[in-house]
């Protein structure tokens, strides 16, 4: 845990103290800072909320992704929405007689 000065609420009272703290998990690196509050106890209690939020994240596994295919529907769409651009940029074209 370390204690640092940081900004925040209390306009030219905020930088008088080290009030901000910051918390590292050491086996994980896992490092959250609270500078919000003008009291270090305050700031305290946010960062271990905050660590222990960090940490049950980690913990939850994350779903994989099911691959899927495009339906018909989304393809007709698709190669619709692409020969209108094809046929746009065609007529852009300088000198074109299409």
């Amino acid at each position: 845990m370390d204690a640092l000065r940081a900004s925040g609420p209390g306009g030219q009272h905020a930088n008088r103290r080290e009030t901000g703290i910051r918390l590292r998990h050491e086996p994980t690196g896992v490092m959250v800072t609270a500078t919000e509050r003008r009291s270090r106890y305050q700031n305290m209690e946010l960062a271990f909320e905050r660590l222990a939020a960090r940490l049950v994240q980690m913990q939850t596994p994350r779903r994989p992704r099911r691959a899927t295919r495009p339906t018909r529907g989304s393809k007709e769409r698709r190669l619709r929405s692409k020969r209108q651009k094809s046929q746009t940029k065609r007529l852009r074209k300088v000198g074109s007689d299409d």
